[in-house]
């Protein structure tokens, strides 16, 4: 999967979806949202995410079902290397409401405001997405990227 190259300087206008609240973690959420994303997701997603989350402010947002206040999607930039976006995941319950777009144009836009020209979305599993949200284009030579085969 290549990388991709996100120009914040042309994203999209804002994108609100209903029923959801994104916000920033609180540290005392940490644990459970980093259980969440390990049970959901993948444990290395958990782990990708601990960086967001020990930084004040954190690097990530989190979106939350407000009738029931679950946990339904997340995306968190400067984790694996700065200027990246990822990991992001949406709750497969809440797949195709928006809410994936949701956050991540919400990030990148907070990563415009903190100074950043460019995003990089690190091996990027669903390039359409980012291609069609975002104007994300491949970065030729990008794979296999900065990712090593991870430790056993």
């Amino acid at each position: 999967m290549p990388d991709l190259l996100v120009p914040l300087y042309k994203l999209p206008g804002k994108f609100a979806c209903s029923g959801f609240t994104v916000r920033k973690p609180m540290a005392f959420e940490s644990a459970t949202i980093q259980k969440w994303i390990a049970g959901t997701f993948s444990e290395s997603w958990a782990s990708e995410v601990l960086p967001a989350l020990c930084r004040t402010p954190s690097t990530m947002l989190i979106a939350v079902e407000e009738s029931s206040g679950k946990l339904a999607g997340f995306c968190a930039w400067d984790c694996t290397a700065l200027g990246f976006l990822g990991p992001v995941g949406v709750s497969e319950e809440f797949r195709g409401t928006g809410l994936g777009r949701t956050v991540t144009l919400e990030v990148l836009y907070s990563m415009r405001e903190q100074g950043y020209g460019y995003s990089v979305v690190g091996a990027a599993g669903p390039v359409e997405f980012f291609t069609k949200i975002c104007n994300a284009s491949a970065i030729p030579g990008s794979t296999p990227g900065i990712y090593p085969k991870p430790v056993l």
